[in-house]
């Protein structure tokens, strides 16, 4: 299946926008692809302000979220895969979802099927349980 984080991401988005609210992502500004000022970032997280109003062409596909922004009134193109995502949130009333520890989009690429060996059935196993045996009809007691 395909990763969940980046449709939950893109639907509270719109949600926190449809209810007249600031969307703000909190991201994990050390995690591998993630492009950010690194003045602003604390705890090795960073909180991006992503109101439309804020930012330009803003891209949510299957691999991360970019866009470009001003820090400082200098211009720059941010990349935030989806696996660094912590959490997005209205800023007015911290409403939102934080993503703990859901692997990212790029961990779902590394997974491989598992394969079952090939193991013949003799017959030696142990036999399975059989079930209980019927007393007849059910009874059901009444509990006050």
């Amino acid at each position: 299946m395909n990763p969940s984080r980046p449709y939950i991401a893109r639907a509270l988005y719109e949600w926190i926008l449809d209810n007249d609210c600031t969307p703000h992502l909190l991201v994990d500004a050390e995690a591998p692809g993630v492009v950010a000022p690194t003045q602003f970032v604390q705890d090795g997280q960073i909180v991006l302000n992503v109101m439309p109003s804020a930012i330009r062409n803003l891209m949510m596909d299957g691999d991360e979220i970019s866009f470009g922004a001003r820090f400082g009134g200098v211009p720059m193109q941010v990349r935030v895969p989806y696996g660094a995502l912590l959490a997005i949130y209205a800023r007015e009333s911290g409403m939102g979802m934080g993503f703990g520890m859901e692997p990212g989009a790029d961990a779902y690429e590394r997974l491989q099927p598992v394969v079952e060996p090939d193991v013949e059935d003799d017959g030696s196993g142990p036999e399975p349980p059989e079930p209980p045996k019927g007393g007849g009809r059910p009874k059901l007691k009444v509990v006050k």
